[in-house]
């Protein structure tokens, strides 16, 4: 049986759970010249670029974006590629959308270099853009002659750090840990592997032996998963840079009978939350992906409008486990 039934596709229209209702951030950053009468007036068209619907972190993004559509009056045209490493179905989108003449581009990039070039056309034709979820790349920007893009996200490096550092909580003899990484040209991976590793290693007694990456996907996870135990059979922490990778990582640990792996992942999927509660999962990193979705399509909206945002919008991100497990 394949993986990935893990997510059947119902998943994708049934969803996964409610999303809450949100402030919005506030704003510090100076005026901008006042709003065309047509602009101002007219129904703001916004196109949202995520990476895949397999994955259920951007069915949440999704939800978010889709409430902000309804409280917020804009119309919205999601667009997404069919893996999280369909680079160039994801610069097709963003061509497809300069063609449709939507106001603005709230995308969460799959790579946070190869976007670039597609989304420096769409600014050239006027077009507003939010980046979400993976940041795009702040020297590429600059290069491509393009102004700061406003981002909203979580600090990963923090969020995957309070996971290692929860890993490595009650370890007081040498013990082996390991780190399923994200694509590693995406800003969001480098940054969880790197707080992961910094969580780890606070405590003296944890060595990382292995840091491979199995690009966000959960059947390649159970296949570096087999490799990583294969060359180190006593490895007892496991960060996964996502939860879906966590649970290819947890199938495979299940099927050789290893309950002693202590795995956590990143996104607090409902499937995840029910790995927690099983006891098979130790905790996964909320990162609020409805939120990311809603605050984007918030942000086209005053771009188009030309009202003043924040340049970064930080999300919360927090610790789930056992005894927080919603």
């Amino acid at each position: 049986m394949g993986l990935m039934r893990l997510f059947p596709t119902v998943l994708v229209s049934l969803g996964l759970w409610g999303c809450g209702q949100s402030s919005g951030p506030s704003v510090n950053t100076p005026a901008q010249p006042a709003a065309p009468a047509s602009a101002a007036a007219s129904k703001v068209e916004v196109g949202l670029v995520m990476k895949t619907l397999t994955n259920p972190f951007f069915v949440e993004m999704e939800k978010g974006a889709r409430r902000a559509e309804k409280e917020l009056g804009v119309n919205l045209t999601v667009k997404t590629a069919a893996q999280e490493t369909s680079i160039e179905q994801q610069i097709q989108l963003v061509e497809d959308l300069i063609a449709a003449r939507v106001n603005a581009i709230v995308i969460a990039p799959g790579d946070s270099q190869r976007l670039i070039p597609s989304l420096k056309k769409a600014a050239d034709a006027g077009i507003k853009i939010v980046n979400i979820d993976n940041r795009l790349d702040p020297q590429g920007l600059q290069q491509a002659g393009m102004q700061a893009v406003p981002f909203v996200g979580v600090d990963n490096e923090a969020g995957a750090y309070k996971a290692g550092k929860y890993l490595g909580e009650g370890i007081t003899q040498p013990t082996q840990a390991a780190i399923l990484e994200g694509i590693r040209s995406a800003d969001n991976a480098r940054q969880r592997t790197q707080g992961a590793q910094r969580g780890l290693l606070e405590n003296k007694h944890i060595k990382v032996v292995a840091s491979e990456t199995a690009n966000w996907k959960i059947d390649e996870a159970y296949e570096v998963t087999k490799l990583m135990f294969g060359k180190y059979p006593n490895i007892k922490l496991l960060f996964a840079a996502n939860d879906v990778m966590a649970i290819g990582a947890i199938k495979y640990l299940t099927e050789r009978g290893n309950a002693a792996v202590k795995v956590v992942g990143y996104d607090a999927l409902s499937e995840a939350i029910t790995e927690i509660r099983a006891g098979k999962m130790a905790a996964t990193i909320d990162q609020q992906a409805a939120e990311q979705g809603y605050q984007g399509v918030a942000l086209a909206q005053k771009l188009v409008r030309l009202e003043p945002v924040a340049p970064v919008t930080t999300i919360d991100t927090r610790l789930i486990t056992a005894s927080t497990a919603p």
